[in-house]
């Protein structure tokens, strides 16, 4: 299946560098994503294969991928999260969001079952900051297949402040 990210290494996703998101603020400015909906139990996605495949066949047919690949989870649900993807146009057929605001990021690797701890530990450097979360997003930076060929498991927590 091809994704957002690509390349020849894997012929999936890029191999990412946690550099330009580690304890970050990152300003978006009616930034353009393609949002869908995950189906999931207990944050446990059944659709995300399906979904991910849909919505990059729209993407690349109206030649709106982006350069980085950027996609957000809000996991609002224990049964199923909303997901952005980043495009660089309109893309018919599908909803589109603008988001704007000010925000922070911080990087996280590991396994996902950590996902509780690092939300803590997000909710505690947003703090340090002196800022006030207001919305919490997880950007998972490559497959599970990928990530086991790089021996890296990267997620980066990024929080509307």
């Amino acid at each position: 299946m091809k994704t957002l990210q690509g390349n020849e290494e894997t012929g999936c996703c890029k191999r990412f560098n946690p550099d330009p998101w580690e304890s970050k603020e990152i300003n978006f400015k009616e930034k353009l994503f393609l949002k869908d909906h995950v189906i999931s139990i207990f944050h446990i996605p059944l659709n995300f294969g399906k979904m991910m495949k849909r919505n990059m066949d729209k993407i690349e047919k109206a030649g709106a991928k982006v350069a980085e690949p950027l996609m957000l989870s809000d996991e609002n649900s224990l049964w199923g999260a909303e997901i952005y993807i980043a495009v660089s146009k309109e893309v018919s057929g599908s909803e589109m969001v603008k988001m704007s605001g000010n925000y922070l990021s911080k990087v996280f690797e590991g396994s996902f079952n950590n996902v509780g701890k690092w939300t803590r530990e997000m909710k505690a450097f947003v703090q340090a900051k002196g800022k006030q979360m207001k919305k919490l997003y997880f950007f998972y930076t490559t497959c599970p297949a990928c990530a086991r060929v790089y021996g890296k498991n990267y997620t980066v927590l990024i929080a509307e402040i």
